[in-house]
């Protein structure tokens, strides 16, 4: 991975075809390969999960290294992007890019998720093609996006299979718990307080030459709105995982 990461900062050439055509690679191999025997609402499920997982842990990880190869003093709301927080940027835009491509296909009626992709896509747009500034307080939200992805997203292809396949069950059981507390603590806390941070310093008014006011209020407006979904679903999801396990609890003792 660090070879890998080495490689992105020297790398000059416009990097966003080679990962948008990675990710129709893995995307093929899980619909035509990996997933093939699974029925059709399944095999979409799974293959939007493979390149979810393709994507989620890499980006964080990229995000990390790419703010921490930078000077403290680049480290800001309104600093210049580096190459190599472009080019996690465009790792990014492909991987939402290849999402979106996948809803709009197959599900469009998903409104939900359409809508949260082209948001995400114009935030990552915007900052990488347009004003070329504040790469920072994106990949620092990218890595709290990311970091429960490979969790998550165990977690999802279990709950796919959890009514028909006992292990499965068993694995969604037992992931739920710790999903949903590293869920609420990094979507429910530190995403709303960094967000905090950043809308105060965007409203300011400081650095508005480089980063138009257009720009910093539609990224308030969009990540304000992500985050509130988030913390929504998360919530019901908690709620849900409650009901289950007291009805489990209930099952038990009726049984015994």
């Amino acid at each position: 991975m660090a070879e890998l990461l080495a490689s992105w900062a020297a790398e000059e050439r416009w990097m966003y075809p080679a990962f948008l055509a990675m990710y129709a690679v893995i995307y093929c191999v899980g619909q035509l390969v990996l997933f093939r025997r699974w029925e059709w609402r399944h095999r979409l499920d799974g293959a939007s999960c493979l390149i979810s997982l393709a994507h989620g842990s890499a980006a964080a990880l990229a995000a990390v290294a790419a703010i921490a190869a930078q000077p403290a003093g680049n480290r800001g709301f309104a600093a210049p992007n580096s190459r190599m927080q472009d080019h996690v940027l465009d790792y990014s835009v492909a991987y939402f890019t290849m999402d979106l491509l996948h809803y709009l296909a197959f599900l469009p009626g998903d409104i939900l998720f359409i809508a949260h992709h082209l948001a995400t896509l114009f935030v990552f747009f915007t900052c990488r093609y347009v004003v070329h500034h504040g790469a920072y307080a994106l990949l620092v939200l990218l890595f709290l996006a990311e970091v429960t992805s490979l969790l998550q997203n165990v977690w999802t292809l279990a709950g796919i299979w959890r009514a028909e396949v006992p292990t499965a069950a068993r694995v969604y059981n037992t992931l739920s718990p710790p999903f949903y507390v590293l869920y609420t603590i990094v979507r429910g806390v530190a995403g709303p307080v960094f967000f905090l941070k950043m809308s105060l310093f965007y409203l300011s008014g400081q650095a508005v030459d480089l980063i138009p006011w257009w720009v910093r209020i539609s990224w308030i407006i969009v990540v304000g709105a992500a985050i509130t979904t988030s913390q929504s679903c998360t919530a019901h999801a908690a709620k849900m995982m409650c009901q289950r396990q007291a009805w489990q609890s209930a099952e038990k003792k009726e049984y015994k």
